[in-house]
């Protein structure tokens, strides 16, 4: 086994042995500073190579998530499992409304469906048009709305209705995978423990597994350089740097943290999008819903 030591380790490690001239003063000071820089090391070695720790979803709680996003997403409504929404470069599709850019679309945000496309394919026996299919069958809004009762959205609205299960789960996935990316891009190892703990602290509430799953796939997990505004991102990941962690009612504190990036998003944002503001900030409130 290769063992990878991080460069602020081995920093770490120097500047200990610096001490060692201090230390020799035997002086309260000296060693006092001494343990608490071993302290600091050891919490940092504690955090570079802990395990991750599980989220169990049971089978009712991932068809409940489920359900949830999709009221969400599409309110609930077959007819919403295939949109193109006014204002947006692309159609968003499925449960989650999943983003599938057309060719020669600058992707702004993350793109999600071909991704799905992929998940679906192990268990699914997808139309034949949708195999190894790069780009949706419509280059523009316009477009789509002339075909929206046509042959492609048809067939792609009866597909998302039948997978509904296997979209969940595809949503919930995207989660397990999300702490680790996020912490990956965290240098700072106490800000790095602390969206850790957030990110658990927040699972273990009532709702917490739903409002972790419904964000990452609502604003993602926050370090995608293209989703920034100003050099400020409005992710799963800024939301739980702004979280304080320590208040008796956490998922109201997750809620306004939300808030805050996504208000903050508007402001930054090179076009007007308050628009969205309102119906981000309902979905925000279902987050604490019977909690």
């Amino acid at each position: 086994m290769v063992l990878l030591i991080p460069t602020y380790l081995i920093m770490d490690v120097y500047y200990l042995m610096s001490f060692k001239k201090i230390l020799a003063t035997k002086t309260p000071l000296a060693w006092a500073l001494f343990f608490l820089l071993s302290l600091i090391i050891l919490n940092e070695v504690a955090l570079h190579y802990s395990e991750p720790r599980e989220i169990k979803v049971s089978q009712s709680q991932a068809q409940e998530i489920g359900q949830k996003i999709w009221l969400n997403e599409a309110d609930g409504r077959l007819e919403n499992l295939v949109v193109w929404n006014q204002g947006e470069d692309f159609p968003s599709l499925g449960i989650g409304h999943f983003i599938w850019y057309p060719q020669g679309v600058e992707h702004h945000f993350q793109e999600s469906f071909p991704a799905l496309l992929e998940h679906l394919a192990k268990t699914q026996q997808l139309p034949a048009w949708l195999v190894n299919v790069k780009y949706p069958p419509w280059n523009s809004r316009e477009q789509f709305i002339a075909e929206r009762h046509g042959k492609f959205a048809a067939q792609l609205r009866q597909l998302l209705q039948n997978t509904m299960g296997e979209q969940t789960q595809y949503i919930i996935n995207r989660l397990e995978n999300a702490l680790p990316l996020i912490l990956k891009e965290i240098k700072n190892p106490f800000e790095r423990k602390h969206v850790e703990e957030n990110f658990y602290h927040i699972a273990m509430q009532k709702n917490g597994v739903y409002a972790l799953v419904d964000y990452v796939n609502f604003k993602g997990e926050g370090i995608s350089p293209n989703e920034r505004y100003k050099d400020q991102g409005w992710g799963l990941a800024q939301v739980l740097q702004h979280m304080w962690g320590k208040s008796e009612n956490l998922m109201q504190e997750f809620v306004d943290a939300a808030d805050y990036v996504l208000t903050r998003r508007v402001k930054n944002a090179p076009r007007d999008e308050s628009r969205w503001l309102p119906g981000w900030r309902k979905r925000l409130q279902t987050y604490t819903q019977n909690t």
